[in-house]
């Protein structure tokens, strides 16, 4: 009895650890240094990160068409272009739907 016990109780404490190794965010630890022309042209959408938790920038993160992710830092000119084309590129495609 106490071998069942104390082998479910080993089996308890490797799911625990298993998810808190998943728990973890996904942040950016940095922002790309260069993103071209075409690669912002591609973006699809993006999220704003904010420093709370395990993150410790700020940053946006943009996905493309293809999935891929890169970082930005939310204080850069080119950044916030960026996120108003997408907002604009949004709100017309929700017009012509409607």
């Amino acid at each position: 009895m106490r071998f069942n016990a104390l082998f479910f109780l080993l089996i308890l404490a490797c799911l625990y650890l298993t998810f808190a190794q998943g728990s973890y965010e996904d942040c950016c630890l940095k922002y790309a240094k260069r993103v071209g022309k075409g690669t912002r042209s591609i973006v699809r959408s993006y999220r704003k990160q904010e420093t709370d938790g395990g993150c410790n920038i700020p940053a946006v993160v943009f996905t493309t068409k293809r999935g891929r992710v890169f970082c930005a830092d939310p204080d850069e000119k080119w950044v916030n272009d960026l996120i108003s084309k997408i907002k604009n590129k949004k709100k017309h495609k929700g017009k012509r739907r409607g």
